[in-house]
């Protein structure tokens, strides 16, 4: 086993650039191995409904080194309201990279780059995918999952979805679903919704199972302090009723889970990421928030059965995450992450850049 590496990045500072903060991490490693991280760039109060620009930053050399940044969708080509909910998902058949996005939690977008992010095709309204929701769940709100969907095995393009009845901007009550390609993201279809067993579920992740089974992995608002899971067959159809992970802790905020490798590469291993955290002063408001801190990654070799292996990233204040494997196996991590001072704020939007050997103190038990 190589030795442990690990050091973290920070890619974007708060009030620099004419930005109040930068939220909302998404990261991907394109076919080639570049890896991409992306951020919501937010003006005004760094709110949700503040104007949001998406910028990126790209690396060649598996998370070591950074290009600078650049905007890649600007909210002024839309119109008055925020750029939100930005997301990727590699097409390892085509080398290409999806990326859909929300604008002013009303319409969604589909665009897609085939040069390692480089250069991006012209937005595609894709809000008609959502409108097939309407006879089942007459929406008012629509967002895209966190941080990214994936492609399953047989080619399939998938990522998480939720809508909310909502006329207003409380986002609540709200449901989960999916949408899906087939065909490498010329049309989009509405996948099932997840049975609403368990009231405001958001901002869900995704990952295909070792037996081909799609599991969701869901924030939970409700005050129950842990994750919500619920599994199905082909991932667009028949959600199994949702149930607690008693091993996951949920402090209300999104988590990520993404594959680290498959059984045909010798292991089956998944990692999940989020503030392992259920301790602190709940917030107002419909959610029960608590102290978004001590930022950890786990691993699974039994497919999110159990998390044997666990280890702390950012022990501080922490939020939203995403992760993403480069070809040598190396894990990059984006986060939100405080400063030094300890304050609960969005100070920096970083990269931790580490390798199983760091994970597992140097052992290989899974």
């Amino acid at each position: 086993m190589t030795d442990p590496f690990f050091s973290i990045t920070n890619l974007f500072e708060a009030n620099t650039n004419g930005y109040i903060n930068y939220r909302i991490p998404g990261i991907c490693v394109t076919p080639n191995g570049v890896a991409l991280a992306h951020t919501e760039a937010r003006k005004g109060r760094g709110g949700d409904w503040d104007m949001i620009d998406i910028l990126m930053r790209r690396s060649f050399d598996q998370g070591s080194t950074w290009e600078a940044p650049r905007k890649i969708i600007d909210h002024a080509d839309f119109g008055d309201g925020p750029i939100h909910n930005c997301n990727t998902i590699v097409d390892s058949v085509t080398g290409e990279v999806h990326v859909l996005f929300c604008f002013g939690y009303a319409r969604a977008f589909h665009m897609k780059s085939d040069d390692d992010g480089k250069t991006f095709s012209k937005p595609v309204d894709i809000t008609s995918t959502f409108e097939q929701f309407r006879p089942e769940y007459d929406w008012g709100v629509l967002a895209i999952g966190l941080p990214n969907g994936i492609q399953l095995t047989s080619g399939r393009l998938i990522i998480p979805v939720w809508l909310s009845i909502s006329k207003t901007k409380a986002h609540r009550p709200n449901r989960c679903a999916v949408i899906y390609s087939d065909d490498h993201g010329q049309s989009w279809q509405r996948g099932a919704m997840v049975p609403d067993v368990v009231p405001n579920l958001n901002e869900t992740s995704i990952v295909e199972l070792s037996d081909g089974r799609v599991l969701l992995n869901m924030r939970n608002g409700v005050g129950v302090k842990r994750r919500v899971i619920t599994t199905c067959p082909t991932g667009i159809d028949n959600w199994e009723t949702p149930w607690l992970d008693p091993a996951l802790l949920e402090p209300t905020c999104q988590g990520t889970v993404f594959r680290l490798s498959t059984a045909s590469e010798g292991h089956n291993r998944i990692l999940f990421c989020n503030p392992d955290n259920a301790d602190g002063k709940d917030k107002k408001g419909p959610d029960i928030f608590l102290t978004r801190k001590n930022l950890t990654v786990k691993l699974s070799d039994d497919d999110c059965r159990t998390w044997p292996v666990s280890k702390v990233i950012e022990p501080g204040f922490s939020g939203y995450s995403g992760l993403a494997v480069c070809p040598d196996k190396t894990i990059l991590c984006a986060f939100e992450r405080g400063g030094p001072d300890g304050v609960d704020s969005d100070d920096y939007l970083a990269v931790a850049r580490f390798n199983l050997a760091w994970l597992t103190d140097g052992s290989d038990p899974v």
